[in-house]
């Protein structure tokens, strides 16, 4: 949806990526208009290094390209609709610097906007490799919905850069302030996390995993998870799998394990979730052949010449419930698989994506089940 914020320094016409005419969710949100009328309503000094952390969509940095930002991103898709929004505004290439959770940061940082995240885990990560390009004189300043902002939220802060306040809410969104301390003592970077796979999962048991921060369920396996790793398709050493939504990669590494001959595509919208599954695959000693691709899902994937997705899709987009992105992904599963190619889905039984496969693919089986999950597999048949 193609819709338009009011700043101070007029209206920009935003729109999340890919653009659906038929997504009635916002590029933007009260959050980000009530940070932009802070800045004008106070005369912040836009000046020296302006960073945006966070900026989901774009609306921050697209808003004050005026003043050339640098803008990072774990969102591979939010990257790309800042892009979209960007030349919408008629702001040429360059007038923005877009870098990733995974990029160098900037050597010296003078004004600090952070969109707080849905991950108290990449907001820390991300506060930690920060803070040494923060100065005393660094305006630091965040901001989020009430309900996305917690007592742990403005900790993080304090812990990391220095005291932190809040103000007042407006339209369920409020303001974080953070003065630096240049005498803080911060704690070490705990990112990424490895951990080893519990026992009860055969030669997987003990297994290590890496997870950077932000990653889903980055601290521990999640039950999705382990069902499905339980019940993953066996493959005969000639084909092509991916995984897709790798998150830390674990499924597509347990794949490879079983069968070394097997090439694997890990694939996510996520530079944390990559970085993480390149990661957790070498760990592994996994002598077979990988390929680790941030980007749009299937996109730029040859129609026809895959043979097996394994697929646990999101159905959250930041804080809306949504099932756009399943529907996305088993859309571009079809495409890619050969006929008699598989796609296998695991998730909460409560979602109902049988439906969704079987008006997709014509069948859906369910391979197993529990009272929470299911594992379903669709086939291309033609």
């Amino acid at each position: 949806m193609n819709d338009r914020m009011t700043t101070p320094w007029g209206e920009v016409a935003l729109a999340r990526f890919p653009e659906d005419p038929r997504d009635r969710l916002r590029a933007w949100d009260a959050s980000d208009a009530y940070l932009l009328r802070y800045l004008a309503q106070q005369d912040v000094p836009l000046t020296g290094t302006v960073v945006v952390l966070g900026d989901r969509w774009g609306a921050l940095v697209t808003a004050l390209a005026a003043h050339h930002p640098v803008q990072i991103t774990d969102s591979w898709l939010g990257q790309e609709a800042t892009r979209a929004n960007l030349a919408r505004a008629g702001a040429g290439p360059g007038t923005v610097r877009l870098l990733t959770t995974q990029d160098p940061v900037p050597e010296r940082i003078d004004l600090l906007l952070v969109r707080v995240p849905k991950s108290l885990a990449l907001l820390e990560d991300q506060l930690l490799r920060l803070a040494p390009a923060v100065h005393p004189g660094t305006v630091v300043i965040g901001t989020g919905m009430v309900k996305e902002i917690h007592t742990s939220t403005l900790r993080l802060f304090e812990r990391i850069l220095g005291p932190t306040t809040t103000s007042l809410a407006e339209q369920k969104a409020r303001l974080i302030f953070c003065t630096p301390d240049a005498s803080l003592s911060r704690p070490a970077n705990p990112w990424p996390y490895v951990y080893d796979l519990p026992g009860g999962l055969g030669a997987l048991s003990g297994r290590p995993v890496v997870n950077h921060a932000g990653v889903f369920c980055a601290d521990r396996l999640d039950i999705g998870t382990r069902f499905f790793l339980q019940h993953l398709p066996r493959t005969d050493g000639t084909g092509r799998v991916v995984d897709l939504g790798c998150g830390n990669g674990i499924v597509g590494t347990a794949v490879a394990l079983a069968d070394p001959r097997t090439e694997v595509l890990f694939t996510d919208e996520s530079f944390q979730a990559v970085a993480s599954a390149e990661a957790t695959f070498k760990a592994n000693g996994v002598p077979g052949h990988a390929e680790f691709r941030v980007g749009d899902g299937l996109t730029g994937v040859p129609d026809g010449s895959v043979d097996v997705v394994l697929n646990n899709p999101p159905f959250h987009s930041h804080q809306a419930t949504t099932d756009a992105t399943a529907r996305r992904m088993f859309t571009g599963a079809r495409r890619v698989l050969r006929p008699g190619g598989e796609l296998w889905v695991v998730g909460n039984r409560h979602l109902g994506y049988h439906m969704t496969l079987k008006r997709l693919f014509g069948n859906c089986r369910l391979v197993a089940g529990d009272p929470k999950f299911v594992v379903l597999k669709a086939v291309r048949r033609g």
